[in-house]
Protein backbone atom coordinates (compact mmCIF):
# COMPACT_ATOMS: atom_id res chain seq x y z
CA UNK A 1 0.00 0.00 0.00
CA UNK A 2 2.81 2.26 0.92
CA UNK A 3 3.72 2.33 -3.35
CA UNK A 4 -0.12 3.83 -3.97
CA UNK A 5 0.31 6.86 -6.07
CA UNK A 6 -2.61 9.53 -6.12
CA UNK A 7 -3.24 11.57 -8.73
CA UNK A 8 -4.30 15.13 -7.94
CA UNK A 9 -7.76 16.37 -9.01
CA UNK A 10 -6.98 18.34 -12.03
CA UNK A 11 -9.30 21.68 -11.86
CA UNK A 12 -9.81 24.45 -14.79
CA UNK A 13 -6.96 27.26 -15.25
CA UNK A 14 -9.88 30.19 -14.32
CA UNK A 15 -8.78 32.46 -11.93
CA UNK A 16 -11.68 32.09 -8.55
CA UNK A 17 -11.08 35.42 -7.95
CA UNK A 18 -12.66 37.28 -11.18
CA UNK A 19 -15.64 36.20 -11.13
CA UNK A 20 -16.01 35.43 -14.75
CA UNK A 21 -18.30 32.50 -14.67
CA UNK A 22 -20.87 35.02 -12.55
CA UNK A 23 -20.19 37.55 -15.47
CA UNK A 24 -20.97 34.70 -18.44
CA UNK A 25 -24.12 33.39 -16.64
CA UNK A 26 -25.00 36.57 -15.90
CA UNK A 27 -25.01 37.87 -19.46
CA UNK A 28 -26.40 34.66 -20.97
CA UNK A 29 -29.20 34.99 -18.70
CA UNK A 30 -29.73 38.85 -19.36
CA UNK A 31 -29.05 37.49 -22.75
CA UNK A 32 -32.16 35.05 -22.85
CA UNK A 33 -34.79 37.39 -21.05
CA UNK A 34 -33.90 40.14 -23.74
CA UNK A 35 -34.57 37.57 -26.79
CA UNK A 36 -37.69 35.87 -24.70
CA UNK A 37 -39.43 39.70 -24.23
CA UNK A 38 -38.32 41.24 -27.67
CA UNK A 39 -39.92 37.62 -29.16
CA UNK A 40 -42.84 38.02 -27.64
CA UNK A 41 -43.49 41.48 -28.48
CA UNK A 42 -42.91 40.59 -32.22
CA UNK A 43 -39.74 42.80 -32.64
CA UNK A 44 -38.37 39.73 -34.50
CA UNK A 45 -41.22 39.61 -37.01
CA UNK A 46 -40.60 41.80 -40.56
CA UNK A 47 -43.17 43.34 -42.85
CA UNK A 48 -43.62 41.04 -46.13
CA UNK A 49 -40.87 41.82 -48.23
CA UNK A 50 -38.80 43.55 -45.86
CA UNK A 51 -35.61 41.79 -44.94
CA UNK A 52 -35.57 40.46 -41.57
CA UNK A 53 -33.01 42.87 -40.00
CA UNK A 54 -34.00 43.10 -36.21
CA UNK A 55 -33.60 38.86 -36.53
CA UNK A 56 -29.81 40.06 -38.15
CA UNK A 57 -29.04 41.96 -35.17
CA UNK A 58 -30.41 39.44 -32.98
CA UNK A 59 -28.10 37.20 -33.99
CA UNK A 60 -24.95 39.17 -34.92
CA UNK A 61 -24.92 41.27 -31.73
CA UNK A 62 -24.16 38.57 -29.10
CA UNK A 63 -22.04 37.48 -31.32
CA UNK A 64 -20.01 40.92 -31.89
CA UNK A 65 -19.56 41.07 -27.90
CA UNK A 66 -18.43 37.88 -27.57
CA UNK A 67 -15.79 38.56 -30.54
CA UNK A 68 -14.79 41.81 -29.09
CA UNK A 69 -14.93 40.49 -25.06
CA UNK A 70 -12.96 37.70 -26.21
CA UNK A 71 -10.38 39.73 -27.98
CA UNK A 72 -10.10 42.47 -25.41
CA UNK A 73 -10.91 40.84 -21.90
CA UNK A 74 -7.77 38.30 -20.65
CA UNK A 75 -10.06 37.00 -18.75
CA UNK A 76 -12.63 35.98 -20.14
CA UNK A 77 -10.46 34.53 -22.53
CA UNK A 78 -9.07 32.16 -20.29
CA UNK A 79 -12.13 31.35 -19.02
CA UNK A 80 -13.24 29.84 -22.95
CA UNK A 81 -10.03 28.58 -23.66
CA UNK A 82 -10.08 26.44 -20.56
CA UNK A 83 -13.68 25.08 -21.20
CA UNK A 84 -13.60 21.67 -21.18
CA UNK A 85 -14.02 19.99 -24.64
CA UNK A 86 -15.50 16.68 -23.93
CA UNK A 87 -18.38 18.30 -21.89
CA UNK A 88 -19.16 19.95 -24.93
CA UNK A 89 -18.76 17.58 -27.37
CA UNK A 90 -21.32 15.20 -24.92
CA UNK A 91 -23.66 17.88 -24.58
CA UNK A 92 -24.54 17.40 -28.42
CA UNK A 93 -25.58 14.12 -28.53
CA UNK A 94 -28.81 15.36 -27.52
CA UNK A 95 -29.02 16.54 -31.06
CA UNK A 96 -30.22 12.83 -32.25
CA UNK A 97 -33.28 14.48 -31.05
CA UNK A 98 -33.56 15.87 -34.67
CA UNK A 99 -35.38 12.71 -35.21
CA UNK A 100 -38.56 14.63 -33.83
CA UNK A 101 -39.39 17.30 -36.45
CA UNK A 102 -39.04 14.14 -38.51
CA UNK A 103 -41.59 13.04 -36.59
CA UNK A 104 -43.26 16.42 -36.69
CA UNK A 105 -43.45 15.83 -40.72
CA UNK A 106 -44.75 12.93 -40.68
CA UNK A 107 -48.05 14.11 -38.62
CA UNK A 108 -48.16 17.38 -41.13
CA UNK A 109 -47.11 19.67 -38.40
CA UNK A 110 -43.72 20.80 -40.20
CA UNK A 111 -43.23 21.28 -44.23
CA UNK A 112 -40.75 18.84 -45.35
CA UNK A 113 -38.47 21.59 -46.85
CA UNK A 114 -37.50 22.34 -43.16
CA UNK A 115 -37.77 18.70 -41.16
CA UNK A 116 -35.54 16.80 -43.51
CA UNK A 117 -32.61 18.99 -43.23
CA UNK A 118 -32.67 19.79 -40.16
CA UNK A 119 -33.90 16.46 -38.76
CA UNK A 120 -30.97 14.72 -40.92
CA UNK A 121 -28.60 17.35 -39.68
CA UNK A 122 -29.13 16.94 -36.18
CA UNK A 123 -29.55 13.43 -36.09
CA UNK A 124 -26.13 13.06 -37.74
CA UNK A 125 -24.30 15.23 -35.63
CA UNK A 126 -26.10 13.68 -32.38
CA UNK A 127 -25.00 9.84 -33.32
CA UNK A 128 -21.11 10.79 -34.09
CA UNK A 129 -21.21 13.05 -30.86
CA UNK A 130 -20.35 9.89 -28.98
CA UNK A 131 -17.76 8.61 -31.64
CA UNK A 132 -15.99 12.13 -31.41
CA UNK A 133 -15.77 12.35 -27.13
CA UNK A 134 -14.28 8.65 -27.48
CA UNK A 135 -11.55 10.01 -29.75
CA UNK A 136 -11.47 13.09 -27.16
CA UNK A 137 -11.01 10.45 -24.28
CA UNK A 138 -8.53 8.23 -26.18
CA UNK A 139 -6.46 10.87 -27.50
CA UNK A 140 -6.56 14.81 -26.53
CA UNK A 141 -4.61 15.52 -29.19
CA UNK A 142 -7.27 14.85 -31.32
CA UNK A 143 -8.84 18.36 -30.59
CA UNK A 144 -6.90 19.93 -33.11
CA UNK A 145 -7.28 17.92 -35.71
CA UNK A 146 -8.77 18.03 -39.09
CA UNK A 147 -11.74 16.01 -38.21
CA UNK A 148 -12.56 17.53 -34.63
CA UNK A 149 -13.04 20.66 -36.79
CA UNK A 150 -14.42 19.59 -39.79
CA UNK A 151 -16.79 17.80 -36.69
CA UNK A 152 -17.10 21.07 -35.48
CA UNK A 153 -17.98 23.11 -38.80
CA UNK A 154 -20.56 20.90 -39.92
CA UNK A 155 -22.63 21.03 -36.79
CA UNK A 156 -22.73 25.12 -37.14
CA UNK A 157 -23.83 24.76 -40.56
CA UNK A 158 -26.50 22.23 -39.77
CA UNK A 159 -27.60 24.93 -37.13
CA UNK A 160 -27.54 27.45 -39.63
CA UNK A 161 -29.24 26.07 -42.26
CA UNK A 162 -32.14 25.10 -39.97
CA UNK A 163 -32.25 28.51 -38.67
CA UNK A 164 -32.27 30.12 -42.27
CA UNK A 165 -34.87 27.65 -43.70
CA UNK A 166 -36.95 27.89 -40.72
CA UNK A 167 -36.74 31.53 -40.91
CA UNK A 168 -37.53 31.29 -44.58
CA UNK A 169 -40.33 29.23 -44.71
CA UNK A 170 -42.12 30.51 -41.54
CA UNK A 171 -42.57 27.01 -40.46
CA UNK A 172 -42.35 27.88 -36.41
CA UNK A 173 -45.22 29.87 -36.26
CA UNK A 174 -47.62 26.83 -37.48
CA UNK A 175 -45.54 24.53 -35.08
CA UNK A 176 -46.39 27.03 -32.18
CA UNK A 177 -50.06 26.87 -32.76
CA UNK A 178 -51.13 23.41 -33.78
CA UNK A 179 -48.76 22.65 -30.30
CA UNK A 180 -50.73 25.44 -28.44
CA UNK A 181 -54.25 24.28 -29.88
CA UNK A 182 -53.16 20.39 -28.85
CA UNK A 183 -52.45 21.98 -25.38
CA UNK A 184 -55.87 23.67 -25.12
Amino acid sequence: MENTVVSPVVQPKVPAVSGIRTFVAGFFLAWLALIFVLGARGAFVAPRGAPPLALLIGLLAPLSLFLVGYRTIPSLRQFVLSADLRLIVGIQAWRWAGFGFLALYTYGILPGIFAWPAGLGDMAIGVTAPLVLSALLRRPGFAASKSFVAWNVSGILDLTVAVSIGRSSRCWLPIFTELFQRLQ
